[in-house]
């Protein structure tokens, strides 16, 4: 009775009640679990409880089963299955006799049915419950509420389980599904649940659609459901319609001609938001296809063999028919003009998605359908077909080629410019965009005399403008910074460019972005990283000319740095400090590019300011790791300016280094301690020796560390290559542990099913081969004579030529593993001479450096190339 009148207390307004009811069933999990979720199990079993009882008591039996963190919800499976037996067979009896006796939507039962089935199923436990489902949902006697409810659980295990263990039992799942689907079936509750449930089993049906016959049963239940009076099920079924276009395209052509060009036209005109929502995601994922096979199309025409899928263009026939409607779409803007809710997702934003896809896809078919449009409405009386016409322009700038495209862009700049200070502030954040597409894809049509200037004034106007408009303003002059810079004339080819079209007015921009980064309300729409974003960018694509504007920005930037460090002490709320970290971040973000600018005589000038700066963000920002991480890569900067003349710093800067070093949990800060290692070594040297023996220690207990997230280990490996040529012989000391361990990583094995495990194999063995090339080349020196130290290295040579064999037999190997093969052949051949010919005089390591030389690659190229030479030096030698 206490576990009754406690479940009632869990919906009390008296929140001293509540906390009471929250606490005693804490208590009792704690105390006896397994019990607990008996008692549980029996009150929702018991048709006589109060609906709330009930509805509760699943609530609580679910909780123990199942959570969002998939880490504790793997925990919870696994501790359901140390239960014992009789435990487990009444809590699953009691939930599957409570399915369809409930009174209250959704059922608690189906969740409880289906947590319980996401732990067994997959250790091959409770064999006969797909059957039970099956047969309640086929069964003629069983209730509408019977039906509804197993469905709801057998769609709550498809979305939560691996389709692989379904599989077996595909085809009786799709029975009960197809059963609740059909158009006979009177209840819409049923037929909704029965359409959802289909769509979260639509991954392991592959072998149903894969047959003629069932796939023409299963898409003709899906359209007729598409027709169904009741909103939410011709939603569902519309959404299965777009899951299934995307994982079964290559069977649709018998379907489209005669039922769904029909049924998405009509979805995507309806006045039901949520219903034209679907009509136009299922076009935009019939592009998103196309353009995945236009790609397929062309890899497989370089490999010269027939790609495996084809495309069947239904974008561009449909073209005609749907341009219209998504035009259409465009005008039907939902908000009031002056609120802009960004999270909400409506036809109108959906159709500017759709319409970009379209150009990528059908590229210059698509201009002739919408420029009559954006001619027709760019001066419209409401500001709604202004702005759709503005929107329609932007969406086709990408796809078409953009040869043709440019003349049209350059008509209509003046347009563009002068609806920068439309009226509507909608039409202003759209043109803002539309220019800020123009300057990322198709510069060439703005970086000259007649464009130029009008658009910079109107584009500095806009900073001060709402900060949804600015916010676009600021993304358009990051693009057209990076495109003036390309553009301009380097003399030769890789030089700083001695000015370009952007050198007259860089100091208003710079002065006017730094104005921007300080505004009030630059929290809203992103606009204070905007701004960061745009001055970074501008000051990294600046030419010789601007570099005294630059200077002048850096100690701007160090001040803004100081003034903030300063407000440390003044912060009382969480949200004050979530903003103070990201300003922290964004200014140490700024200063690094401004100090990559900066030249070597004047780096040691700021330096000293620089630096406390930053030990200053060490000292101050306690858990917050981005900040870390952005001042670690702030410090990489600041050492690569200086030199070795970092060196005076190091004692005040090693505690932190040690601190970032040991910050497992937080693996980006991890990651890029071990970065500012490498970067250190380079250019230090042999000032390093001091600091090596406690980093060494920490790098090899990291590698040893099995909560050292794994990204971390391929870079902590070629460090070590890092701190060998940077100490040279005194790296003897550590030769043997890191030996061992080198041999130890190049054995790893992964799954080579799963593509992130194999790029993660060619990182590690990348890694492992850059510490060998690092310890060679270390401890061989610089002079024509290897130095005696190299010997020590020789007996692992054996095991280095296998691991370089086995790499070169792998197909998945990667380019980066073929350059640094190559190189580490060479370093190996010029320290260990003629001994080293019948190691190299094999198939697989001739196939390595043939494949090196051919390659496009530069890096491989010149590798292989020097490494044969080295080879053929040896064979004329003997």
């Amino acid at each position: 009775m206490d576990l009754l009148s406690v479940l009632e207390k869990t919906v009390s307004p008296d929140q001293q009640e509540l906390e009471a009811a929250q606490r005693f069933l804490e208590q009792a999990a704690q105390t006896n679990l397994q019990e607990f979720l008996k008692s549980l199990s029996e009150i929702l079993k018991h048709g006589g409880n109060s609906p709330v009882t009930r509805m509760q008591s699943g609530i609580q039996l679910k909780n123990a089963l199942y959570s969002k963190d998939s880490n504790i919800k793997a925990e919870y499976q696994q501790r359901w299955l140390t239960f014992p037996d009789d435990v487990r067979n009444v809590v699953k009896a009691n939930i599957l006799a409570a399915l369809g006796t409930e009174t209250i939507r959704p059922s608690s039962a189906a969740q409880c049915v289906a947590y319980v089935a996401c732990a067994e199923l997959p250790a091959g436990m409770w064999p006969d419950l797909i059957a039970v489902l099956t047969s309640n949902v086929t069964n003629q006697n069983s209730t509408e509420m019977m039906k509804e409810a197993t469905l709801e659980a057998i769609g709550y295990i498809c979305q939560d389980i691996d389709p692989e263990i379904l599989q077996n039992q595909s085809n009786e799942i799709l029975t009960a599904i197809v059963h609740g689907m059909k158009k006979e079936e009177p209840s819409n509750h049923v037929r909704l649940a029965a359409t959802n449930a289909l769509l979260n089993s639509l991954e392991f049906t592959k072998a149903n659609f894969d047959k003629e016959t069932e796939r023409h049963f299963i898409m003709q239940v899906v359209c007729e459901a598409t027709q169904s009076p009741d909103t939410r099920v011709r939603v569902a079924a519309l959404q299965c319609l777009v899951k299934i276009m995307s994982l079964y395209y290559t069977y649709m052509e018998h379907y489209m001609g005669p039922a769904l060009f029909a049924i998405t036209m009509e979805a995507m005109k309806s006045d039901v938001d949520e219903i034209a929502l679907q009509g136009i995601e299922f076009w935009s994922t019939v592009c998103d296809e196309e353009v995945d096979l236009a790609i397929e199309l062309s890899e497989a025409a370089e490999q010269g063999r027939p790609p495996e899928r084809t495309s069947r263009f239904y974008a561009k026939g449909a073209l005609q028919y749907l341009s219209p409607i998504l035009l259409h779409s465009l005008t039907k803007q939902v908000m009031h003009e002056e609120v802009d809710d960004d999270d909400e997702w409506n036809p109108c934003k959906a159709a500017g998605v759709c319409l970009m896809l379209m150009a990528t896809g059908c590229e210059d078919d698509i201009v002739p359908h919408i420029l009559p449009f954006v001619k027709d409405n760019i001066h419209h009386q409401d500001w709604r077909f202004r702005d759709a016409a503005v929107m329609a322009f932007g969406s086709i700038l990408e796809g078409p080629d953009p040869v043709k495209l440019k003349p049209i862009v350059e008509q209509a700049m003046p347009m563009l410019i002068e609806l920068l200070k439309d009226a509507s502030v909608v039409v202003r954040d759209t043109a803002a965009w539309t220019v800020g597409r123009v300057c990322e894809i198709l510069p060439d049509a703005v970086i000259n005399e007649q464009c130029l200037q009008p658009l910079l004034q109107a584009m500095v106007e806009g900073l001060a403008a709402e900060p949804r408009v600015a916010s676009n303003i600021c993304w358009a002059f990051s693009s057209l910074a990076e495109a003036a810079y390309d553009s301009a004339d380097t003399g030769d080819d890789n030089a700083e460019p001695a000015t370009y079209c952007l050198s007259t007015y860089f100091e208003p921009i710079i002065e006017k972005l730094i104005q921007t980064t300080d505004r009030s309300d630059g929290n809203q729409h992103n606009l204070r990283n905007a701004a960061y974003e745009a001055l970074m960018e501008m000051i990294k694509n600046s030419p010789k000319d601007c570099y005294a504007i630059v200077q002048k920005t850096t100690l701007v930037v160090l001040e803004k740095l100081e003034r903030v460090l300063q407000m440390e002490n003044m912060i009382q709320v969480s949200t004050d400090r979530a903003q103070y970290n990201d300003l922290q971040s964004l200014l140490c973000a700024t200063l690094q590019s401004v100090l990559r600018k900066v030249t070597s005589e004047d780096a040691p000038s700021i330096s000293d300011q620089v630096m406390s700066a930053l030990l200053r963000m060490f000292s101050t920002s306690g858990k917050a790791g981005g900040v870390q991480e952005d001042a670690l890569l702030a410090v990489s900067t600041l050492v690569e300016v200086l030199g070795d003349n970092f060196m005076k710093y190091m004692e005040a800067f090693k505690p932190c280094l040690i601190v970032s070093l040991k910050n497992s949990e937080e693996y980006s800060v991890c990651l890029a301690a071990v970065g500012l290692v490498g970067d250190l070594c380079r250019a230090l040297g042999q000032k390093m020796l001091p600091f090596c023996d406690e980093i060494m220690v920490l790098l090899l207990e990291n590698l040893g560390n099995s909560t050292v997230h794994r990204s971390v280990k391929p870079q902590i490996l070629s460090v070590f290559g890092d701190v060998a040529l940077a100490i040279g012989p005194h790296f003897k000391k550590y030769l043997d542990i890191v030996m061992n361990t080198l041999q130890q990583a190049s054995q790893a094995q992964v799954e080579k099913t799963d593509y992130d495990m194999i790029d993660y194999l060619n990182e590690l063995r990348e890694g492992c081969l850059e510490a060998y090339t690092g310890i060679v080349q270390g401890l061989k020196g610089d002079g024509e004579q290897p130095n005696a130290d190299v010997n020590l290295i020789q007996p692992h040579v054996g095991h280095i030529m296998s691991f370089i064999e086995h790499i070169a037999l792998d197909e998945d190997h990667s380019d980066e593993n073929i350059s640094a093969c190559c190189g580490l052949i060479g370093d190996l051949c010029t320290a260990f001479g003629a001994g080293m010919l019948p190691l190299v005089d094999k198939e697989p390591i001739q196939g390595l450096l043939t494949k090196g030389r051919r390659s496009k690659a530069t890096k491989a190229k010149t590798l292989a190339t020097w490494a044969t030479k080295e080879i053929r030096k040896l064979k004329n030698a003997s």
